[in-house]
């Protein structure tokens, strides 16, 4: 993790960035995967896998200008079965990428509240379609990574309505509590999502706050809740009752009530607020 430019802690988006890109690699078996983040409209590559050539490191690609370009500019993806001779895009960077040897590509943005924020590549240097299935794959993680970002965002745009420039070390408890709201929030919209692998990732991502706020980088293994169990105790911690937890999760009442008496059980505790309490000195619940 590393300082925003506003002192916030926050990961490297370029380490979200390139583990898409090492899944896209294994799942594809393109020849080439690269791509990079955009910064103040312009697209930097930075990553790269398959690359023979350090022709396309740190090239920045201007708005509407080659295929990386057109992506950003339209916040679409974009694609050439043979980027040579492509008559779609402009030729400002035939000399690295044709260097490359790349003939296939598509391009696909990363997009977060309407602006592209990286673009993800796949190429081969024959020509001709890589095909509908290698296509669908970029599209899922290119909605992974953009969920990723905006759960980033997110936790930043909070921490700064919270907390003056200043105090932002301490986590006072007005900001825990609000930290602890967008934890249950984040499990709630978890619960929503019909992509399965994007709900895993925000799951993953509420869990990494839990333990954050808790200070408790190691949770005690031993004990598990699932996914379910963890959403229900999430929204009992605010203060909800079944009914309203049940509302937020679009569950039934009875099944928040079983949910949180099998967490409770495997927690050990014989209230709601023991199962709560006891979750947080564990690092499940922040």
């Amino acid at each position: 993790m590393t300082p925003a430019p506003d002192g916030l802690l926050r990961p490297r988006d370029a380490d979200a960035l390139r583990a898409e890109l090492r899944h896209i690699a294994t799942v594809s078996r393109a020849q080439v995967v690269f791509g990079g983040e955009v910064s103040r409209g312009s697209l930097v590559l930075s990553e790269f896998v398959g690359t023979r050539t350090n022709g396309m490191r740190g090239l920045i690609v201007a708005p509407s200008s080659g295929l990386g370009g057109a992506a950003v500019a339209t916040r679409a993806p974009r694609s050439v079965a043979d980027y040579r001779s492509a008559s779609t895009i402009t030729h400002h960077y035939d000399t690295p990428v044709l260097g490359e040897g790349l003939r296939a590509v598509v391009a696909v943005p990363v997009v977060v509240s309407g602006e592209a924020r990286a673009v993800l590549y796949v190429a081969n240097r024959e020509t001709g379609p890589l095909g509908d299935r290698i296509a669908e794959e970029m599209v899922r993680a290119g909605h992974r990574l953009g969920v990723e970002l905006a759960v980033r965002d997110e936790v930043d745009r909070r921490l700064r309505l919270e907390a003056p420039r200043e105090a932002r070390a301490p986590i006072d408890a007005v900001l825990t509590e609000q930290l602890r709201d967008l934890h249950a929030e984040l499990r709630g919209i978890g619960q929503s999502l019909s992509d399965a692998q994007s709900r895993l990732r925000l799951r993953e991502v509420s869990d990494k706050l839990a333990r954050l706020i808790s200070g408790t980088p190691f949770p005690d293994e031993s004990i598990v809740l699932a996914p379910r169990e963890l959403d229900v105790l999430s929204q009992i911690a605010l203060g909800c009752t079944n009914m309203e937890a049940a509302q937020r999760l679009s569950l039934r009442a009875e099944t928040v009530k079983s949910y949180l008496r099998s967490a409770m059980i495997k927690l050990g505790a014989h209230t709601r607020h023991e199962a709560v309490a006891r979750a947080r000195r564990l690092g499940l619940l922040p």
